[in-house]
């Protein structure tokens, strides 16, 4: 029954995780974001579209920060566990940071 129940769970967060990159590669990367508005602060002509275009930055930036981190914690587990000879946990670990990775591009 363990077995069983354990095989469904990494069926569901397999397909969660599938869903999740999708996602991330519909649009466009939150360092992607980041950068361009970033570069339009450098272009705007007053100081309310700095202002406006800084903020968006520090929004998109400050998510790619919070999968940054979700990522190293992630990439710990990937280490404890393979350390530890639990491959389908490190796999599974290791997914999640990939993930993680790639939605803060």
């Amino acid at each position: 029954m363990k077995t069983n129940n354990t095989k469904l769970s990494a069926l569901l967060i397999g397909s969660f995780l599938s869903c999740a990159s999708f996602f991330t590669y519909a649009a466009e990367s939150h360092m992607t974001e980041a950068l361009k508005h970033a570069e339009l602060a450098t272009k705007a002509a007053d100081g309310n579209a700095v202002a406006e275009h800084a903020t968006a930055a520090k929004a998109h930036a400050a998510i790619a920060n919070e999968h940054l981190t979700a990522a190293i914690k992630s990439l710990d587990q990937v280490v404890d566990h393979g350390k530890q000879g639990n491959t389908d946990l490190a796999k599974k670990s290791a997914e999640e940071a990939d993930t993680h990775l790639k939605a803060a591009q």
